[in-house]
């Protein structure tokens, strides 16, 4: 007759359970916090983006002077991009941004309308040192449009 095998001392090893739990917990939350953070620099890049195609659909082109109003401010490329250059360079950048830039895109495409596309590096908390570490970043780029209609009496 056999004995019987010595039964396996396991003392320990929910130790390490719960810190693989643990471990794949605070991954989650890191992750969790940085998606959140991207998210509201997009917004807060949109509101910007918002606030300078208004300034620079306010603005009148050179050609306005020449022509005149018909039912809209006449814009061109070249005042859409000064505008909004000039507005962004008086915004208070958000904290959550590293830097922003006035994207390709930005102009008037119809005479009319003013198109600002803006792009911005996101500071993200908790990974973002470790993705700049590895020469990674995460580019937001955001669009907005806006128009001034002429109301005639």
């Amino acid at each position: 007759m056999t004995t019987p095998p010595e039964p396996r001392d396991e003392r320990g090893t929910i130790s390490v359970f719960i810190l693989g739990l643990a471990v794949i917990a605070m991954v989650l939350v890191a992750g969790t916090v940085a998606v959140t953070s991207a998210h509201l620099s997009r917004m807060r890049l949109l509101d910007a983006a918002d606030g300078a195609a208004l300034a620079a659909a306010n603005a009148l082109d050179a050609a306005a002077y020449e022509r005149g109003l018909d039912d809209a401010v006449p814009l061109s490329d070249a005042s859409v991009r000064r505008r909004a250059a000039e507005y962004l360079a008086g915004a208070d950048r958000p904290r959550s941004v590293l830097r922003w830039w006035l994207a390709p895109g930005t102009g008037s495409p119809d005479g009319r309308t003013a198109v600002v596309a803006l792009g911005g590096e996101a500071e993200l908390p908790l990974a973002g040192g470790a993705l700049r570490e590895l020469g990674l970043s995460i580019t937001i780029t955001v669009v907005s449009s806006a128009r001034a209609d002429v109301v005639q009496p």
